[in-house]
């Protein structure tokens, strides 16, 4: 007896949804575009999002990432901020020559994202550095520190005590890369390897997307990228080497800085977050219950913290 009066209601309710006023309902993503850039020979992609007039936020990706790693934080900054992040040389939407036709050094992949801002008239950035962004981002902040409004920092890594032991059979291979080939893949490169950079040692698996490991394990197995990549990988040794640098034009500078740091990373531990305290005297660290790429797990609350973080720097320095 009740069940025609159930379905009544059942279709007045759909009804209502379905007849909401559409004019009124807006996409967070309606500034995102995609853009590439031709320079040195290669096309540079890169995601912006915000207002061009607005403060910039250079959002340099991590390993085997590209700038799409970003795109579920883009709309929670882009009503106040302009946002920039490129893929690098041999990542992502970007070209990927060969080793015999660029040097894939940590050097050169930051001097073509120097270049891009400067093709693209930024001359004055906050920047936001994941795992190789870190890299990059050091090399283009001791280049032009009076570029340099702040720093944020999630797992990337410059202090020893930041690399875990899984650094072990890296290091191996920088010291005999033509025996060590092997070991590398299956630590580094490996499906399962790509799989566990995302889910680490996280209680809740769960809430991971296969999608993301699935697809930069494709990225991965594209004809040439074993080249590139263990080539690229050749040369982050020279970013351990260089640590003490970028410690120093941290202590110099006092950059503002906001650390934000997935604890369930495998390959970064804890206390290369800690560490940044050691260098910059009021940088803001957090903790979070995230990964490698802390945003799978941890998206609103690293907005929340960003977007705090940038609107006490406006007032600061203004």
């Amino acid at each position: 007896m009740n069940t025609p009066t159930l379905l009544v209601l059942s279709a007045a309710l759909t009804c209502m949804s379905t007849n909401a006023p559409a004019q009124n309902m807006t996409s967070s993503r309606q500034s995102i575009s995609y853009h590439s850039v031709s320079m040195q020979g290669l096309d540079i992609f890169y995601r912006e999002a915000g207002p061009v007039n607005a403060p910039t936020v250079l959002l340099l990706h991590g390993f085997p990432s590209s700038s799409r790693m970003w795109e579920p934080l883009l709309p929670l900054l882009a009503d106040k901020y302009h946002l920039i992040a490129p893929d690098y040389p041999g990542f992502g939407n970007s070209s990927a020559p060969s080793p015999s036709n660029f040097e894939y050094t940590f050097d050169n992949l930051a001097r073509v994202i120097d270049e891009l801002t400067t093709r693209l008239g930024i001359t004055s950035y906050v920047l936001f550095m994941q795992d190789y962004g870190g890299p990059v981002g050091f090399r283009m902040a001791l280049a032009h520190p009076e570029r340099v409004r702040a720093i944020i920092i999630q797992n990337a890594v410059a202090h020893e005590q930041g690399l875990s032991p899984l650094w072990e059979t890296r290091r191996k291979y920088w010291a005999d890369p033509v025996h060590e080939l092997e070991k590398l893949k299956a630590n580094f490169t490996s499906f399962e390897a790509t799989r566990q950079r995302h889910i680490g040692s996280s209680p809740d698996p769960d809430r991971y997307d296969p999608d993301t490991w699935t697809d930069e394990y494709a990225f991965l197995t594209r004809p040439g990228q074993a080249e590139i990549q263990t080539t690229l990988f050749l040369d982050y040794r020279t970013n351990v080497a260089s640590y003490p640098r970028w410690q120093n034009w941290l202590r110099e500078v006092q950059p503002s800085t906001l650390v934000v740091w997935g604890k369930y990373d495998l390959s970064f531990t804890v206390a290369g977050a800690t560490a940044y305290a050691d260098d910059v005297l009021k940088a803001e660290i957090h903790i979070l219950g995230a990964g490698h790429f802390a945003l799978d797990e941890a998206t609103d609350q690293i907005a929340s913290l960003v977007r705090n973080f940038l609107e006490r720097l406006a007032r600061f320095q203004n």
